[in-house]
């Protein structure tokens, strides 16, 4: 009898360690996602206030993800790494990573916010079923202060970035390639928009 109640115990108290720690779990990603959006949101906000034409861009795209810092280094062989916020109008709908390999001339390391603008509905379902990767040839718009913009979409992208820190010689964004996740609820939130 003490040995079955105190078996009954003990998987009562492994239901409720599993279920502290999934909820632990829940926790961080949920931390993990509301860090990244907020750090996007801030790296937006600086680049439309350095570049305010950068807005109009923005309102017009069909969608758009922030990369807040992108972390690039190379000798020779380089290489790019970032996680950012994916946004379908203003609203957020997942997550991207993004990663970089480069060769050719190259010294030094950087970071840098980068933003990539979807024109249409192709183009942003291109990048979120993971087909959207960036030539050798492939050119970003580097934001300056107070400065117009005159760039065009290409194949329905467009690409801007804002260098945070460090010196670099090259600072081409060929190579990168991207994988998406959707948040959970925010898939569920854009199907039932569109119905």
């Amino acid at each position: 009898m003490i040995t079955l109640n105190l078996k009954k115990s003990l998987i009562a108290a492994s239901f409720l360690g599993c279920s502290i720690f999934s909820l632990s779990l829940c926790a961080q990603d949920g931390d993990r996602h509301t860090d990244l959006i907020e750090n996007s949101q801030e790296s937006l906000r600086k680049m439309t206030d350095k570049t305010p034409a950068l807005k109009t861009y923005l309102d017009e795209s069909y969608g758009y993800v922030v990369f807040p810092k992108i972390t690039k280094a190379g000798i020779g062989v380089g290489g790019a790494t970032g996680k950012g916020t994916v946004f379908q109008g203003h609203e957020v709908v997942g997550t991207s990573r993004l990663k970089q390999a480069s060769f050719g001339l190259q010294l030094g390391g950087q970071q840098y916010s980068e933003v990539i603008l979807f024109k249409d509905e192709k183009s942003f379902q291109r990048f979120k079923n993971g087909n959207l990767k960036f030539d050798a040839q492939a050119t970003a718009v580097a934001l300056k202060k107070g400065a117009a913009l005159d760039a065009s979409y290409y194949k329905g992208v467009v690409v801007f970035t804002m260098v945070n820190g460090g010196l670099m010689y090259e600072a081409s964004i060929g190579g990168q390639h991207f994988s998406y996740e959707s948040i959970a609820g925010a898939e569920t939130a854009e199907t039932s928009s569109a119905q």
